[in-house]
């Protein structure tokens, strides 16, 4: 395979349009998605201004017992009550900060410190850097949001000024608040890609199986795309089942219109192969017919050009016409009458025909009638056969000879090869001559085919030799083809290869 065609692949399949029912799944999986971002958003919203809500009141209680004099009385060391935290009413986390002047006191109640003085709350400290940052927050007693960094992380603070000149910012750790919306988070987006695999997995074998009446259309419609239709009779009983036209569904709409149509085809066809017929038919009697007479005529011809009597020399020259005109109109009627005999459809009566031989013998006969050409043959030694008519078979190899030798320029070339492959048996003849014009070749094995110049009634032509051979070979259920240029043209003709019989 050439680069130009892995190419030319990769972009069919990058290319390649989704099928419905994948463009359904995906729709519903992404809308899905989609509202359990909306919900999972909302809700996060929600349960973080309802807690952070619940924190600016626990931050308001605080700071009320935090103002019980200059400062927080849990920072005080003065005869402490046996369990201050407790007692005061303020709990693990609580930060304190009093700036009085230029002095400023900052501490973190922690009971996980162990205080050097037992009557001492037990106090985390806090750093300078996060002091400052807690004292340039604005002093209008508005809870907010500040990140401390380190160990302490982000708090809700409350910033305050009393009347004698004391700064003091109380807060409360944010970091239960966090872990429950982040716990949530996590909860909310496990449910939800659980929700969407389940639901894809549901909505995809819904889906298929709600398309299952597309797909049994196209399945009768690839059914009919499949049926020879352009030849020979034709049975077109392929209908979609009756299940799927129920006019009230889309679906039902699409399959009785398919039926219409296949019913319109089905009668067009009919109509079709009734006036082939009986032109068959036509051609057939026709072509018996005039045997009869043709033979009387040519008989008559050849009778008075052997009777010893002397006759005029124009009455000599007009009777060799009639009888020249008369077998070639014979080969004509003979012809025809082949065509009409395989157009009907007639089965071939099948023995085993030995190719060899019969190709020497069409050889040694083209090599009789053109004696100016140059005859060239390969076969096997040993017999090769095929299931046939052996004379029908001997038409074709003699057509296909015929061919090279009438619209060939004498000195010609003409190589005929027999060979087996893969059980096949394969029949070339090839010539040097000028070759098929292009414009001739798409139709060349049609009836009455011809060119301008080489295929003339001059050369002595009836048009239908190859179409003779396409009828016979596809009967032998073969295949023939023909590829040319200027200095070779070469007939290619298949079969399947009988063993000889034992």
């Amino acid at each position: 395979m050439s680069s130009s065609q892995r190419a030319e692949r990769r972009r069919f399949r990058t290319q390649r349009p989704w099928s419905l029912r994948r463009r359904l799944i995906f729709q519903l999986a992404a809308l899905l998605a989609l509202v359990c971002v909306v919900v999972g958003v909302v809700t996060e919203f929600a349960l973080s201004e309802f807690l952070n809500g619940q924190q600016d009141n626990r931050l308001a209680a605080a700071t009320e017992r935090g103002h019980g004099g200059e400062r927080p009385p849990w920072m005080y060391g003065d005869a402490p009550p046996p369990d201050p935290l407790r007692a005061l009413g303020q709990g693990d986390g609580t930060l304190a900060v009093v700036q009085k002047g230029s002095v400023a006191q900052a501490g973190v109640l922690d009971s996980s410190v162990a205080s050097p003085n037992k009557r001492k709350a037990p106090l985390k400290p806090v750093s300078t850097e996060q002091v400052v940052a807690l004292l340039a927050m604005p002093s209008d007693g508005k809870p907010r949001s500040i990140d401390l960094g380190g160990t302490l992380g982000e708090y809700r603070v409350v910033s305050t000024t009393t009347p004698n000149g004391q700064h003091t910012v109380i807060g409360l750790p944010l970091k239960d608040v966090n872990e429950t919306l982040w716990r949530l988070g996590f909860i909310l987006g496990g449910v939800a890609l659980a929700g969407i695999l389940v639901a894809g997995a549901v909505g995809a074998a819904t889906i298929r199986r709600t398309m299952l009446p597309l797909d049994r259309l196209a399945a009768t419609a690839s059914r009919v795309s499949e049926l020879p239709l352009d030849r020979g009779e034709v049975a077109l009983s392929e209908r979609v089942p009756e299940a799927d036209t129920n006019p009230n569904t889309e679906v039902g709409k699409v399959g009785s219109a398919l039926n219409r149509m296949l019913q319109h085809i089905a009668n067009a066809l009919t109509a079709r192969q009734a006036s082939e017929s009986r032109v068959r038919q036509f051609v057939a009697d026709a072509s018996h017919e005039l045997r009869t007479p043709l033979a009387a005529i040519r008989g008559y011809a050849e009778l008075t050009r052997r009777s010893g009597e002397q006759v005029p020399p124009d009455i000599a020259f007009a009777m060799s016409r009639v009888e020249s005109e008369s077998r070639r109109m014979t080969t004509l009627v003979e012809d025809l009458l082949l065509l009409a005999r395989l157009d009907s459809g007639r089965p071939v009566v099948p023995e085993w025909v030995d190719l060899c031989r019969l190709v020497a013998d069409a050889v040694a006969d083209a090599h009789v009638a053109g004696p100016d050409h140059k005859w060239l043959m390969d076969v096997p030694g040993e017999p090769i056969g095929v299931l046939g008519d052996a004379g029908q078979l001997h038409q074709v190899v003699i057509n296909v000879l015929a061919n090279a030798r009438t619209h060939t320029p004498a000195g010609t070339t003409v190589t005929t090869t027999l060979s087996t492959s893969d059980g096949f048996v394969r029949l070339r003849v090839a010539d040097d001559g000028p070759g098929i014009p292009p414009e001739i070749l798409p139709d060349i094995f049609e009836r009455f085919a011809r060119g301008d110049n080489s295929r003339s009634r001059a050369a002595g032509s009836t048009g239908l030799g190859l179409a003779i051979v396409a009828a016979v070979v596809s009967a032998h259920r073969g295949r023939v083809g023909v590829q040319s240029r200027p200095g070779r043209t070469e007939f290619e003709i298949v079969f399947a290869e009988a063993p000889a019989p034992g």
